[in-house]
This record gives C-alpha cells, sequence and structure tokens, in this order.
C-alpha cells in the first residue's frame, strides 16, 4: 500500500520518536499517544511526511490492534481512489490522432510528440520559423534547457518550502524563529544553523536533513 510506505518522523514534543516508512512510524507514535495519556502534561504527539512536512493527521483512539487495523482500513482506501497517471495514454491518444491527421515521410520516427496550441507574437513565430528544423524543433530544444535550468532551482524551492514548514510548526515559538526564517530563504547556511544552534537537538538534526539540498548554489 504506497500510504504506508510514504518516508515519515515523528516527534513527541521536541524529541523525534522514530522515523522510516509510516507502517513503521504510526505504531510506535500511537504507543508514545497512549503513553502520554497517563502523563499529567502530555507533550504533543505529531508525525510529519518528509518531503513536505506536512502532519499526517492518524486517529489514535482504541487499542494498537484496532488502530492497526484503521490504518490499513484507511491505506486501502486512499489506494482504490487514488488517480491513476494516465499521461502516458492521453500522449498516446494525442500523438495517435495527430499521427492520422499528419501523414508520415519515410522513416519519420515516432516521438510521442503531442499537438497543443502554442499563442505567439510575430516575431517570435518570425525567429522560430528561421531555426534549423522550424518552429516545433526549436520550441522543443527552448523547453529542455529552461528544464535542465531550473531543476536545481525547483529542488532547493521544495527543500526550502518544506523546512519552513516543518520550523514553523515545531519552533515557531522559538528565539531567532524570524532571523533562522530570513537566512534559510537567503541562502545563508551558517547564518540559519547559527540561529537554529538553541532549539532542541532532533529539531536541529531533521532540519538538517530535510534541507540537505536546500542551501546548493
Amino acid at each position: 500500500m504506497a500510504w504506508l510506505d510514504t518516508p515519515c518522523t515523528a516527534f513527541e514534543g521536541g524529541q523525534c520518536i522514530a522515523s522510516g516508512a509510516l507502517n513503521d512510524v504510526a505504531p510506535r507514535a500511537k504507543a508514545a499517544v497512549d503513553l502520554a495519556a497517563s502523563s499529567t502534561a502530555p507533550l504533543p504527539v505529531l508525525v510529519f511526511s518528509d518531503a513536505s512536512s506536512e502532519t499526517i493527521e492518524l486517529d489514535w483512539r482504541g487499542t494498537p490492534e484496532v488502530f492497526s487495523n484503521r490504518l490499513v482500513q484507511l491505506a486501502a482506501a486512499l489506494d482504490a481512489v487514488a488517480v491513476p497517471d494516465t499521461s502516458a495514454s492521453d500522449d498516446w491518444a494525442d500523438t495517435a490522432s495527430t499521427d492520422a491527421e499528419v501523414p508520415r515521410g519515410p522513416g519519420r520516427p515516432k516521438l510521442g510528440v503531442v499537438a497543443r496550441e502554442v499563442t505567439l507574437l510575430p516575431r517570435h513565430w518570425e525567429w522560430l520559423a528561421g531555426q534549423p528544423g522550424g518552429a516545433s524543433v526549436a520550441l522543443r530544444k527552448l523547453v529542455e534547457v529552461a528544464r535542465r535550468d531550473s531543476v536545481q532551482k525547483d529542488r532547493v524551492r521544495r527543500c526550502s518550502a518544506a523546512g519552513y514548514k516543518f520550523m514553523a510548526t515545531m519552533a515557531g515559538h522559538e528565539p531567532a524563529f524570524e532571523e533562522a526564517s530570513r537566512a534559510l530563504f537567503a541562502g545563508d547556511r551558517a547564518g540559519f544553523e547559527a540561529r537554529i544552534a538553541g532549539w532542541p537537538i532532533d529539531v536541529q538534526t531533521h532540519l538538517k536533513k530535510i534541507l540537505a539540498d536546500a542551501f546548493q548554489a
């Protein structure tokens, strides 16, 4: 069940109590919740997705067996309603339609391209028309270059967003939170680590883990 394989980390207050697949982390978090129920000042138990730092909401009620059964049922339900990836079949359908309308020359490969409308200014069309291979080839090359150039920026942006979400939930009350946030989005690793140095050790460790790519140039 894909949902139960979600990489995640559970915290009780500022202490990390489990990390791994949800299927393994959830029972350990449940045990912590049950143990905290007898405490006069229980600490909150939260489970975070490692990829996004979204909290995974779980129903802690019942015995461990009831909890585990409910978890399996929820995973099955989520897998059942998951939207299948139909991009390949859609591309094939679009390509087939395009190929049916546009005769292929001898030896022309079936590239799996998809016909879509593109709106450009006249000067753009004029420039594209003068490129080797014509407008379609030039556009594909431009898109590939843009994709390669943006891969690192996209990774940094996703990591920074996940790190900030975790910080806001777990350390919004900690000293120098605002300064640490500014250092994060400025790409200042040294400044960031200096400002979180007084935070709980497990919070610092998890932040450094999920922000591994956030300070890449």
